[in-house]
């Protein structure tokens, strides 16, 4: 009896015919390590060279496909060592000339009437010519060949992989294994859909029989994958739902009428209808799994404080992680302020705390003492231990991997888990990457932040920008300077923190208090150099990115940034966040050249609008989700081998409308034919590699 085939799945991609070790090694850097993976490994766009051209019609110029006969050659030595080799080509309207540089190595093929299939750009000239042409041997006038006369894949490569070798070796794979690509929609689905079988799309997807098959196949597998990712989510949705917490929360108490009393202003209607929604589902018998963003400065941190009042009056610790002490800092002044005189015990747990005084916080926190614990990383070590935790609150999620957020989670019980984003989440991201979460925002700022006119300045107008620097600071007002890197000996191609803030306090701003922070500064000298700045006693801070997070400081009235182009829109966002505060005008300035259209484009959107939703629109269109997110928040672990979310947003709300109803119908997928769907949805990693 003959053993059962692996699933492609398992297959090995070096042990197909033509691959070997190194080609494995090749192909792996383009995520193609089994067949699967080469079935699914999408072209980049589509050359169609179905229509062969006459010679006679051939437009100087353009790229053209063409069929003939060779009827002469000629090789010739040029000075150097460098060769010229001609060719002459008939069809029945006329004769073409073409040349190849240093290829005396196609002149045995090039034999006179041997049948031919050239693919290039048409030269002017007195005489036409092709220079450097694809070209495809043919033994008889009409024989078929994949690199011509058919809509011919071109796929995304890897240095040592040429096309016409990847092209080959995909023919062949598609013809060996196509057959063996298991149908992942059920059939209702799928034909509820008009969609082709399997099968039929992954032939169409590579070598396609016309254009509108082709992205009827695209569209078709593109739902697939999506529709793995949006049952996955809509599954542990599910589990979260079925979970029982053990604690019950006092929503109305002492400690929250005491803190609507001390607040100094009224919540916006957005805010308190964000609260409603975080207070019911404390008030739910499942576990809180909840988003709250809002762009810079909407008010989410006082919900935030007004959650940690509840647990605080209802027996629950509540622990608050952010990803720098700067914004961990902030957090607890804050929290201090508003709810220890109500008599909730606040600690931070933080590097750079002496180790006694660290000692005791600690056993406070362990001993239940500390109602409310915030601190950065150091939340997740091993020594800090809650009695009574209940409810988790992360910071500025996107700071952190997955990994961590689930760390600090397992500390409690099925807790409440609130994550906190001011960097706006375009929809199609946050069905992606927080589908199995219920999502709110809060999308109007409060009264009285006064405007901020954005500029985007040339370098020449280096002098002029800290003249309006000045004029601020003469006034009373302060100011950030930031820099995208720290050191120039280590970025010698920028202006850097630790040098610009040598140069302008001995030059331009001699006359007054300047600060530098940067991240490699000790926790203790960041710490001083943030509160001289909140005090007013610093008026020109220089920075790094560092102050994205963490600085509330109304009395800054201007932001200029250089080298604006080494920065995402969410991130240039955040700075501009900074300013804005209090009651005076405020003005964002960028100061740099650059002549790459895309940093262009990118700077243009930034200087054109405030709203932070419509810049995450920008920056996911500009420059894909991994690079917004970065390497450690997306990985590989959900980057999509053919959906793209920028072209995908209404399949992917279709999908997760198909995710949630198959769930709801078998949430196990345990029906027979939802056996390959399931299969699949459990290999689909829903979290990034430790």
């Amino acid at each position: 009896m003959l053993a059962a085939q692996a699933p492609i799945s398992e297959q090995s991609i070096r042990f197909f015919k033509g691959v070997g070790p190194k080609r494995t090694e090749l192909l792996a850097q383009l995520g193609i390590e089994t067949v699967e993976d080469a079935l699914y490994h999408s072209p980049n766009r589509y050359e169609d060279r179905t229509a062969f051209a006459e010679i006679a019609s051939l437009v100087p110029g353009t790229m053209m496909t063409l069929r003939g006969q060779i009827v002469g050659r000629n090789l010739r030595r040029l000075p150097g060592g460098r060769t010229l080799l001609d060719a002459s080509v008939s069809d029945r309207t006329g004769v073409l000339q073409v040349r190849w540089f240093n290829a005396h190595y196609l002149q045995p093929q090039l034999g006179i009437g041997r049948f031919v299939i050239l693919h290039g750009r048409i030269e002017p000239g007195r005489q036409l010519t092709l220079v450097h042409p694809e070209i495809e041997y043919l033994d008889a006038p009409q024989e078929q060949s994949i690199h011509m006369g058919r809509i011919v894949p071109v796929y995304p490569l890897t240095a040592g992989v040429s096309q016409r070798w990847m092209r080959e070796l995909l023919w062949s794979i598609v013809e060996a294994h196509a057959g063996d690509v298991p149908e992942m929609l059920p059939e209702p689905l799928r034909a509820g859909r008009g969609w082709m079988p399997a099968v039929q799309a992954i032939r169409e997807l590579h070598f396609p029989s016309s254009m509108a098959s082709m992205e009827a196949a695209r569209e078709r597998l593109a739902f697939e994958e999506l529709l793995c990712l949006q049952v996955a989510l809509s599954q542990r949705r599910a589990r979260t739902e079925a979970v029982k917490k053990n604690r019950g929360y006092q929503l109305e108490g002492p400690v929250t009428q005491g803190l609507a009393q001390r607040l100094p202003f009224t919540m916006t209607a957005a805010q308190q209808r964000v609260l409603r929604e975080l207070l019911d589902d404390l008030g739910k018998p499942s576990p809180m799994h909840r988003l709250l963003q809002g762009d810079v400065g909407c008010g989410k941190t006082i919900v935030m404080v007004w959650l940690l009042a509840v647990a605080a009056q209802s027996g629950v610790q509540a622990a608050v992680m952010a990803p720098t002490e700067l914004l961990a800092e902030q957090h607890l002044r804050l929290i201090k302020h508003l709810l220890e005189p109500l008599g909730v015990h606040a600690v931070s747990i933080a590097q750079g705390v002496p180790p006694q005084e660290r000692a005791e916080r600690v056993k406070a926190v362990a001993e239940g003492k500390a109602a409310v614990v915030v601190g950065t990383h150091a939340l997740l070590e091993r020594a800090v231990r809650f009695k009574n935790l209940g409810l988790v609150v992360i910071d500025e999620q996107h700071k952190f991997g997955v990994t961590q957020r689930a760390l600090l989670a397992s500390k409690a019980r099925d807790p409440d888990v609130l994550i906190m984003t001011a960097t706006p989440i375009p929809r199609t991201l946050a069905l992606s990457l927080y589908g199995d979460l219920s999502v709110s925002t809060i999308d109007a700022m409060p009264p009285g932040r006064s405007p901020i006119r954005t500029e985007w300045l040339g370098e020449e107008w280096r002098a002029g920008l800290y003249g309006r620097i000045r004029a601020e600071l003469i006034q009373g007002r302060q100011a950030y300077l930031v820099y995208p890197a720290v050191d120039a000996t280590l970025a010698k191609d920028l202006k850097a923190a630790v040098q610009m803030a040598k140069r302008l306090t001995d030059g331009a701003f001699a006359e007054f208090k300047v600060g530098l922070l940067h991240g490699q500064m000790k926790p203790q000298e960041k710490e001083r150099v943030m509160r001289e700045f909140a005090e007013g006693r610093v008026q020109l801070l220089i920075s790094t990115v560092i102050v994205e997070v963490g600085l509330d400081v109304p009395n800054a009235t201007v932001m200029a940034i250089e080298h604006p182009e080494r920065f995402g829109l969410a991130q240039l966002h955040q700075l501009r966040g900074r300013i804005g505060r209090g009651e005076h005008p405020s003005q964002c300035l960028l100061i740099g050249d650059t002549t790459d259209e895309t940093v262009r484009e990118r700077l243009q959107a930034f200087v054109s609008t405030l709203d932070g939703f419509a810049l995450a629109e920008k920056d996911l269109e500009l420059r894909g989700p991994g690079e917004l997110f970065g390497k450690r928040q997306s990985g590989g672990w959900w980057r999509f081998r053919i959906a793209n979310l920028i072209r995908d947003r209404v399949l992917l709300e279709q999908a997760r409308a198909a995710g949630e109803q198959l769930v709801r119908q078998d949430a196990q997928l345990a029906a027979a034919e939802l056996a390959p769907l399931r299969e699949r949805v459990a290999r689909f990693r829903m979290e990034p590699k430790p």
